[in-house]
């Protein structure tokens, strides 16, 4: 029997249940407030199915594995969001698409920096160790199912733009790549350009007409190692170390034969970024060209991008060429030749550019 009067036994009750409504209300909040520090959960769908966690290195700086059936294996896309891409929920943003080079990976570090922008949203997709951004032409090779450039262009683009608050058009959208990745940004530039309103080639490898670009690409099929792959990677450091490019495949895996004999080398022909049909369709296309002149491959690099600047001029095309040579007057990191030394910096140099290119988009 309770010596207190009623009233006061259910003034109590309803006390101790608001207390307990309030705690559950203040323990709620706290997952809550950790998802605002979360990056994004993304849903799978064209094609793409997640797999594992996502790797966070922070809000917005996060990786997520993929599979799907035009590769092989498993995949990882890198996204880095704008600082203020949580606090403006209303807010829409561009997007740029990074393709490293041949020897890379999402996780190469020197690039971060310069592409983790306020402005715009960046997606780094994997591009293997020698995709060369290509629907290979064999698919049945030790490195299986292998058709990038349908996962990239018609996968990851939708995915992202599904997930993300995007602007999905294509003067919003940019096409960024360097060696092996500067030849991919081009080519998908001109292949899609109903996705991409502005691409960058940094020391690619742009003209097929030159049989030395068509020699670094049997290198990587035949994963030679050695002085060439030293000086032929965008590797994970930055550092120009090369582990090598997987596994030998038959130097025709990508592209077909590269011998100009009776037709034979048709689908370098085809897909050649320096061929006058591919680049009339850059028309509509805010262009840049970056390359060094330095060392045994952007020696090529400078050749293969002043061809396709002259041949730019002569469609009436504008199109911005930065050859900074031995890389004096870029940064006293670069030495012209194809390492992080001197991308790093032109990215620096690049990035801005294609913020202010994306505010004059209407």
């Amino acid at each position: 029997m309770s010596f207190f009067p009623a009233w006061y036994r259910r003034a109590r009750t309803l006390a101790a249940a608001t207390a307990a409504a309030a705690l559950a209300a203040l323990l709620g909040a706290a997952p809550a407030h950790a998802q605002d520090d979360a990056p994004p959960v993304l849903a799978d769908g064209f094609g793409l199915t997640q797999v594992g966690r996502p790797v966070v290195r922070s809000s917005t700086d996060f990786t997520v594995t993929v599979t799907t059936a035009r590769l092989s294996g498993t995949h990882r896309i890198r996204i880095l969001l704008p600082r203020d891409y949580a606090a403006q929920p209303e807010r829409r943003w561009p997007v740029s698409y990074f393709l490293h080079g041949g020897g890379g990976s999402v996780d190469d570090a020197s690039a971060a920096p310069a592409l983790h922008s306020d402005s715009m949203i960046t997606v780094v997709p994997d591009g293997g160790l020698k995709s060369w951004y290509a629907n290979w032409v064999m698919q049945r090779t030790p490195v299986g199912a292998a058709d990038w450039q349908t996962f990239h262009t018609e996968q990851v683009v939708p995915f992202v733009d599904a997930n993300l608050r995007t602007r999905a058009d294509r003067s919003h959208r940019a096409v960024v790549g360097l060696s092996m990745g500067g030849y991919g940004a081009l080519h998908y530039a001109e292949a899609r350009a109903d996705l991409f309103g502005h691409v960058a080639a940094l020391s690619g490898g742009i003209d097929f007409g030159m049989a030395e670009i068509r020699a670094a690409v049997l290198a990587t099929e035949l994963n030679l190692t050695g002085a060439w792959c030293a000086v032929s990677t965008s590797s994970p450091a930055g550092t120009g170390q090369c582990t090598g490019y997987g596994a030998v495949v038959d130097s025709d895996a990508i592209f077909g034969s590269p011998y100009p004999v009776f037709g034979a080398d048709h689908v370098w022909n085809e897909v050649d970024p320096a061929a006058l049909g591919n680049l009339a369709r850059l028309a509509e296309t805010d262009i840049a060209l970056y390359t060094g002149n330095q060392g045994p491959i952007d020696h090529f690099t400078a050749l293969a991008s002043a061809t396709v600047k002259s041949r730019l001029d002569q469609l009436g095309i504008a199109g911005r060429l930065v050859d900074y040579g031995n890389g004096s007057s870029l940064s006293p990191t670069c030495d012209g030749g194809h390492n992080y030394g001197c991308w790093a910096p032109a990215l620096a140099d690049y990035v801005p550019r294609l913020a202010a290119s994306f505010d004059q988009a209407a």
